[in-house]
């Protein structure tokens, strides 16, 4: 329990949730079909969707996780960030523009398996629900990430019982993205990712203040363990960085291709070329987190030495050291609106998905707009009760269960996604084995250990995947003319706007 004034924290979460209820309310006002509830009639603006794309993306893992690994390792952390700041800008720059126009050619998918159910057109049911299944498995694990931060959270401030801490997040959560949909969740996270972006830069600014300048605190580092500067040695046990090691953590940029959540985000933008403008400010917004996360875990050895009994709370704990009661409220619900900003957009792509995917696409062809409303915030409910379950064990650790998830997620739809995006040749049965192998890869590498199997099975997962695609496409037919065509209009369509965006 942190040594602050909880009659203030207790006031500022209590005005932190009433205004995420009030945008749950007004979001739900201006929903009005199934299409609004899950990408708010693709009508976000660039700034919107650029800070609601980092604050999904990110979520608490980045104030609470990357933290406590760089406490834990020191610098040797920076290869983690360096790998997800480049797979950012290059999500941006490969995928966004282009699955923004062509989901909407594409009879205006509103999922990605919708999407490559469209893209392929034939004998893709199959394709559709395996690609289902594995964004609600994945998620589950995500988003219960989400859920043991959030308990981490309110354990460490309040003292509150862990896994009454985990069900009171979960209750919040769920509540507005229960009634508000898509523009509840992106409206929210504008919200938390500014609050976010404040208390990242905050903490360690007002760190090196306290430790008297910047040369004064890499001093006191260092006098904690001469390893927390050096880029190649884990502070941790002192040892060199292997090869595995360096590629595992640049590996992580490779799951951005991936994220639903994420993906759903450039499909909601308002207009296409509006994604240059968003892009800059997503990947500037990144690039700070990143660099300030990595500083508040670094810096906390100048504040506890000795070291601390859960390094994923180094945050917190820096917050209740270096600000007053008022100030480490407001810092402290930052990190309450980074665990909902993801768990939000989490549960809303595992309600479309079950909703549109699984229930319209196999049981009932015919549903109505409110009738698939109404599944899918039943689905809410229900993924968020076995996340629940899952995040209840209060040993869970967010960084195993975000990298778990965010593995499974780059390998089974970043190589499906990125050369349905651009290869013609691909058909359904080449995305079919790409999902499948790539999950499967990632669960079965998961298991392994020792020497090449301690390479972070995101890499492996992927490369497998393009490879599975590439030859099972070749070795079977080629996709029907008419889909063909279909997408070279897509292509045509989208030359045509770009060159109308530049002149």
């Amino acid at each position: 329990m942190l040594n602050n004034n909880n009659t203030v924290v207790i006031a500022t979460f209590a005005l932190y949730f009433v205004a995420m209820f009030i945008i749950g309310f007004v979001a739900w006002r201006r929903s009005s079909d199934f299409s609004d509830y899950v990408l708010g009639g693709r009508s976000l603006g660039p700034f919107a969707t650029a800070i609601s794309t980092g604050a999904s993306e990110m979520s608490g893992w980045l104030m609470v996780a990357m933290p406590g690994a760089a406490y834990l390792s020191g610098m040797s952390s920076f290869w983690i960030a360096a790998g997800l700041l480049t797979g950012s800008l290059l999500n941006w720059l490969i995928v966004a523009q282009r699955l923004r126009v062509y989901s909407f050619v594409a009879n205006n998918s509103l999922t990605i398996p919708e999407f490559l159910a469209e893209r392929f057109q034939q004998n893709t049911k199959g394709l559709r629900l395996v690609a289902s299944l594995f964004i609600i498995v994945f998620y589950l694990f995500y988003t219960s990430s989400g859920l043991v931060a959030g308990g981490k959270l309110l354990n460490t401030v309040f003292g509150m019982n862990y896994e009454l801490a985990v069900v009171l997040g979960m209750l919040a959560i769920v509540s507005y993205t229960f009634f508000g949909g898509y523009l509840a969740v992106s409206w929210t996270d504008v919200l938390q990712g500014i609050m976010m972006l404040f208390a990242l830069v905050a903490v360690p600014v007002a760190a090196v203040t306290e430790l008297g300048g910047v040369e004064a605190s890499a001093a006191s580092v260092r006098d904690a363990s001469p390893y927390l500067l050096q880029w190649f040695s884990d502070a941790s046990s002192g040892e060199r960085l292997t090869w595995i090691a360096v590629v595992s953590s640049l590996a992580w940029g490779l799951g951005y291709f991936g994220q639903p959540h994420a993906l759903a985000r450039f499909a909601g933008i308002n207009d296409h070329r509006n994604i240059p403008f968003a892009r800059r400010v997503a990947v500037s917004w990144t690039a700070i987190g990143l660099v300030c996360a990595l500083s508040i875990g670094v810096l906390g050895h100048g504040f506890f030495p000795a070291g601390i009994d859960d390094h994923e709370r180094i945050f917190m704990f820096m917050v209740d050291m270096l600000f007053n009661p008022i100030i480490a409220s407001v810092l402290l619900t930052a990190i309450l609106a980074a665990v909902m900003s993801t768990a939000d957009s989490q549960l809303l792509i595992c309600s479309s998905t079950i909703a549109d995917d699984i229930y319209k696409s196999v049981f009932r062809k015919h549903a109505t707009q409110k009738e698939l409303v109404l599944v899918g915030r039943l689905a809410v409910l229900g993924v968020s009760a076995v996340a629940l379950m899952l995040a209840l064990a209060p040993d869970s650790d967010v960084l195993a269960l975000v990298s778990y998830a965010w593995a499974g997620f780059g390998a089974c739809f970043g190589p499906t996604l990125i050369l349905s995006l651009y290869w013609k040749r691909m058909n359904q049965w080449g995305a079919l084995s790409g999902i499948v192998v790539g999950g499967f890869s990632v669960i079965v590498w998961s298991w392994l250990s020792g020497g090449i199997f301690d390479l972070y099975e995101i890499a492996p997962g992927f490369v497998f995947s393009l490879i599975s695609i590439v030859l099972v496409s070749l070795l079977t037919e080629a996709p029907l003319a008419s889909v063909s065509y279909q997408f070279d209009e897509m292509q045509h369509e989208l030359q045509e706007k770009q060159k109308e965006a530049l002149a």
